[in-house]
């Protein structure tokens, strides 16, 4: 993956990823400079938003028995408040610590 991200939206996904999900691993980067003006005239909370596009790695026991759609799902649940407020896309690796090692 490219340079972690590190900005304040990297930072509240993380926390609550972490607090959720207790992962063995997670890395997350922001891939919005890839995206410039992919979205045309944001309004509300998403005019001026940064961090827009992140790619997201996660390693947790909470997948356990969950489908990809499942965890995909869950992971958005999560994030549901950064996506209301300018989060666009979010690039999904979501697997158990077994699946991980394979």
């Amino acid at each position: 993956m490219a340079d972690t991200a590190t900005g304040p939206r990297a930072r509240r996904v993380l926390r609550v990823l972490e607090e959720k999900l207790s992962p063995t691993l997670i890395e997350l980067v922001d891939d919005s400079h890839r995206h410039a003006g992919h979205l045309d005239r944001p309004r509300g909370p998403q005019a001026g938003a940064t961090e827009t596009h992140l790619q997201l790695v996660v390693v947790s026991d909470a997948f356990e028995g969950l489908s990809r759609v499942a965890r995909s799902r869950l992971v958005h649940k999560l994030l549901d408040a950064e996506f209301g407020d300018g989060l666009h896309a979010l690039a999904l690796t979501l697997k158990t610590p077994a699946e991980a090692v394979r």
